[in-house]
């Protein structure tokens, strides 16, 4: 990485999903969005500022990382799928094979770490497919969670319970 300076070379570095990667001497450095030459100057100019006199950086992307989001919560199929760019939220629920007849549609939180801090939005399954909200873009590291309908499970539990009873219940 460092040429001439094999102590602050690495063979393999690893770009968080933050877009940070980790650097001996600077630290945690944000490279999110840079082409590897725009991250190669950034690192030279900050190992200039303070420790080296007229570093050269080399960097190469040997392998881009996977783009992942994670969908749990009253899913079909919970898990972690690759985001294209332009996965939407209706999207990333198709893929986990849509929400459960329990799940609370009008509960769906999206986290997602924005300038370094965790931010969550929420919101409405119903008003999306309807086209009332927009269907927002998913971004790689995002976490979708859909809620959980208390009232929709006890309506579904009874039915499910009932064929068993051979009773006939008030509801």
């Amino acid at each position: 990485m460092v040429v001439g300076e094999p102590d602050l070379s690495a063979a393999k570095l690893v770009v968080d999903d933050a877009g940070r990667l980790e650097i001996p001497l600077l630290g945690s450095v944000m490279v999110g969005g840079l082409s590897p030459d725009q991250a190669s100057r950034l690192l030279e100019r900050k190992l200039g500022e303070r420790y080296l006199r007229d570093p050269h950086v080399a960097l190469n992307v040997t392998v881009a990382a996977e783009k992942l989001v994670s969908v749990e919560g009253q899913v079909n199929h919970a898990g972690s799928y690759p985001v294209e760019g332009n996965t939407t939220l209706l999207g990333a629920l198709a893929m986990a094979q849509s929400p459960t007849r329990i799940a609370k549609l009008n509960e769906t939180m999206l986290f997602r770490t924005v300038s370094g801090q965790r931010m969550v939005a929420r919101f409405d399954i119903k008003r999306i497919r309807a086209g009332i909200d927009p269907d927002p873009q998913i971004l790689a590291g995002d976490v979708v969670v859909v809620g959980f309908a208390p009232a929709k499970a006890v309506y579904r539990d009874v039915l499910l319970a009932a064929p068993i009873l051979n009773i006939f219940t008030r509801f």
